[in-house]
């Protein structure tokens, strides 16, 4: 289980990411787009993901990671279980979310150190 918490946490590790207010919820931001949100008493975090890999990590359980079922999943907005996720996939997954929505020369830099870390 991951925190609501350890979730920011892990969020605002990224090279410029910001916490901001959207609609009630925390959102995490590189400049000024979203590339996750909060919803803190449901224990659930939306990530935005390519649909590459929407359907990639879908795959491990789409009880636990899934597209939003509206048009937002479709653009590849993606809903999260904190309570069931484990750590390593919830990095794997808002790292790639991260790099989804960053600048070039970030994302890199996120890719280039997450290569290191393997």
């Amino acid at each position: 289980m991951q925190s609501s918490d350890s979730f920011r946490q892990l969020a605002l590790s990224f090279p410029e990411a910001t916490e901001q207010p959207h609609f009630e919820k925390p959102s995490f931001r590189v400049g000024k787009k979203i590339f996750a949100t909060l919803d803190v008493p449901n224990q659930q975090a939306t990530i935005r993901l390519s649909e590459q890999d929407q359907d990639l990590f879908s795959v491990y359980d789409s009880t636990i990671i899934y597209p939003v079922p509206n048009k937002w999943g479709k653009q590849g907005w993606t809903w999260l279980d904190l309570t069931r996720v484990p750590a390593s996939l919830l990095r794997d997954a808002l790292t790639a979310a991260y790099c989804e929505v960053a600048p070039a020369r970030l994302a890199e830099l996120v890719k280039s150190q997450t290569q290191e870390d393997d």
